[in-house]
């Protein structure tokens, strides 16, 4: 190769290098301009008592313009300052908008159990943190909706809410036992595809890693939020941010196949056994007892990447002879995303409550006809 040739290929190059920094340069600039903030810095928070009377869930920002209480004014910190005096100052600076959480002495979003008015029939909903409705107003939260759908379409009803956030089986047995001292004429089961039991050996491979909806305000609790770095590339962040995606969602898939297979299946056996004896002690108290079986809020446009799981679900209920109403029809053709809370929460936001409502109300009719 000649000098000249060789001069040529080095400055050839050298442009080429030149250019593709300044694309990566303007990709950086424009990342930035964009307020781009890598996922890893997006962090929900938790603010509550000690005595778990009251409780914030807080988000990083408000991009549907829902949540209503901002901790950075004068009159939210009048009011919430007291949940958590030693960190209050930092959520309302990195999540400051706020849904408000009230709970009764069974630590239930709802009253206190009371006896059932003459011709009253009474609902209650057990369940996780998608039936206690994390990042969704009160009023909003699908057993809510419920009550006031079974209302329009004739007859005096109530629906109580007894969603305990952070519960799984055998919590989630705790929580129907509570739930019976409303003395319910139904009793409807929201389940979640991780609320089974864990073997201590399956449970051991649990992490935030592999589970979409675990409650991430719970991580920062007593912790300083991770801060962005000056020279932190947000460009190599979000390619970062797109791998870890990946990441998890192959990680979490693999976990919720599992959870109803081989791996887990003395947890999965003693859910069996802990639904059973729901139904069996709803029917002795004169009540009929529902399944309601939530999807995950994800590849909601598509097929159903955990329908086999589902499947294995749907078969337990007929074959014990437990009535079970799937949701997941009613969220067909929405686009996933719109029905999150938030781009950092994957729980269903107030549309998603609203849809699983409409779809259960006359499934309750007809089953509380039957009884």
């Amino acid at each position: 190769m000649s000098v000249s040739r060789g001069r040529d290929l080095l400055s050839g190059l050298a442009l080429s290098a030149a250019a593709v920094a300044a694309v990566l340069l303007a990709g950086e600039v424009v990342l930035r301009a964009a307020g781009y903030v890598p996922q890893r810095f997006q962090n929900t928070a938790r603010l509550v008592d000690g005595r778990w009377q009251m409780l914030l869930d807080c988000y990083p920002s408000n991009p549907r313009g829902y949540f209503e209480i901002d901790l950075r004014t004068r009159a939210s910190r009048e009011r919430y300052f007291h949940l958590a005096p030693h960190r209050f100052d930092l959520v309302a600076r990195r999540a400051p908008f706020a849904v408000e959480f009230r709970y009764n002495s069974l630590r239930f979003r709802d009253v206190e159990p009371s006896p059932k008015a003459d011709g009253v029939r009474r609902v209650v909903v057990v369940g996780d943190s998608f039936t206690e409705g994390q990042g969704v107003k009160e009023t909003d939260t699908y057993p809510r909706v419920l009550e006031r759908r079974l209302e329009a379409g004739g007859g005096r009803w109530e629906v109580r809410n007894c969603g305990r956030r952070g519960a799984d089986f055998p919590q989630l047995y705790e929580a129907f036992e509570d739930a019976l001292k409303y003395a319910p004429d139904v009793v409807v089961y929201g389940m979640v595809l991780n609320d089974a039991e864990r073997s201590p050996q399956f449970q051991a491979r649990q992490s935030y890693v592999n589970d979409w909806i675990l409650d991430r305000g719970r991580m920062l609790e007593g912790r300083p939020f991770p801060e962005p770095g000056l020279l932190d590339s947000r460009l190599m962040a979000l390619a970062a941010d797109r791998v870890e995606t990946w990441r998890t969602g192959r990680a979490t898939a693999r976990w919720y196949h599992d959870m109803y297979g081989e791996p887990n299946r003395e947890g999965w056996e003693r859910t069996q056994d802990d639904l059973r004896e729901m139904n069996r002690r709803t029917l002795a108290g004169g009540g009929r007892f529902l399944v309601a079986a939530w999807p995950l809020m994800i590849h909601l446009e598509g097929d159903d990447p955990f329908a086999d799981v589902s499947e294995t679900v749907a078969r337990f209920c007929l074959a014990a002879g437990i009535p079970r109403h799937d949701l997941r029809p009613a969220f067909r053709g929405r686009r996933t995303e719109s029905l999150w809370v938030h781009p950092v929460d994957m729980h269903p936001n107030e549309s998603a409550h609203r849809l699983a409502a409409e779809s259960l109300a006359p499934a309750i009719r007809a089953l509380s006809a039957s009884r």
